[in-house]
């Protein structure tokens, strides 16, 4: 085999140690999909220097969350929860096919959805829900910029969401990974001393997922999490389950907030859909072909 047909896995150190045993089970049914096509398999770490070394291979790549470095990668990253994956060209989940798809609740499959939320909700989600009178804000980082894919900084949409809900108390949460600037975390202080109605905590809890009343992000992955626990959630930044949120960048800030109380998708439907049929479940005995379809739809020799 030439180097041309080698397919280099950039991970984490973590990642790439439980790859290389076969102790990864996603990675381990891509390479099988791969080695069954005649491809070889490799390994390196994806780090400033693995991206340099990925331009001078002649083989094809895999780049777990990040951009490939040129048109012969891709970009994989889980879907949210395991064992769901996306194998796609890019990174920005907003961009994704998934992301432009309409989605239409199906009638054939309401008895299928039905069991496969409840099955996930028990297994991820389990306990009892409420409505305890707060609003759930998981913030992420760089809090006083606004990003491209953002409708306005997390500072902003924390000052909006203080317009709109003048009621309810508001616990946002700071991200466990990231690390806010003095500056940051002076205006979240501002806000904490101008408004009795807001908290911060450091890190959310399961707690604040299943008690509230509904959730505030840009777009957490906590806000998807929500949809298991049929909470709404309105959304100030792009994402791949904008679907049946309520998206201040389409419907304007007011909109969203008004709508909020009669907001009542088909959780069961969109989980389903969006999860069991637009993504790869790896835990399927049919994911070994997904794959290759996936694969081959992105002009893979597999």
């Amino acid at each position: 085999m030439s180097d041309a047909n080698t397919v280099t896995f950039y991970l984490n150190a973590q990642m790439r140690r439980k790859a290389e045993r076969g102790n990864h089970n996603f990675i381990r049914r891509v390479c099988s999909v791969l080695e069954a096509a005649g491809l070889n398999v490799a390994y390196d770490i994806n780090d400033e220097l693995g991206r340099l070394q990925a331009l001078s291979r002649p083989g094809r790549s895999l780049f777990l969350m990040d951009d490939p470095v040129d048109d012969r990668g891709l970009t994989f990253r889980k879907t949210y929860i395991f064992p769901f994956w996306h194998i796609e060209k890019q990174s920005k989940r907003w961009e994704w096919p998934v992301a432009q798809s309409q989605f239409e609740p199906s009638k054939k499959d309401a008895v299928k959805a039905k069991k496969f939320h409840q099955r996930w909700r028990n297994k991820l989600f389990a306990g009892d829900t409420r409505q305890d009178g707060f609003v759930f804000m998981p913030l992420q980082g760089r809090l006083t910029v606004r990003r491209s894919f953002q409708h306005c900084s997390p500072i902003e949409m924390i000052e909006a969401t203080l317009q709109y809900e003048p009621q309810r108390e508001i616990i946002a949460t700071l991200h466990p990974s990231e690390d806010y600037t003095d500056v940051e975390l002076a205006e979240l202080k501002a806000l904490i001393d101008a408004y009795d109605q807001l908290t911060v905590r450091h890190r959310g809890t399961d707690e604040f997922l299943h008690n509230c009343d509904y959730i505030v992000t840009q777009n957490s992955s906590l806000g998807f999490h929500g949809y298991f626990l049929e909470k709404p959630v309105i959304l100030f930044g792009k994402t791949d389950f904008h679907h049946i949120g309520l998206n201040v960048q389409t419907m304007g800030v007011a909109e969203a907030f008004a709508a909020r109380t009669d907001h009542n998708p088909d959780y069961a439907a969109y989980l389903f859909w969006f999860l069991q049929q637009q993504a790869i479940n790896a835990g399927r005995p049919e994911t070994e072909e997904t794959i290759r379809k996936v694969l081959q739809g992105h002009g893979w020799p597999v």
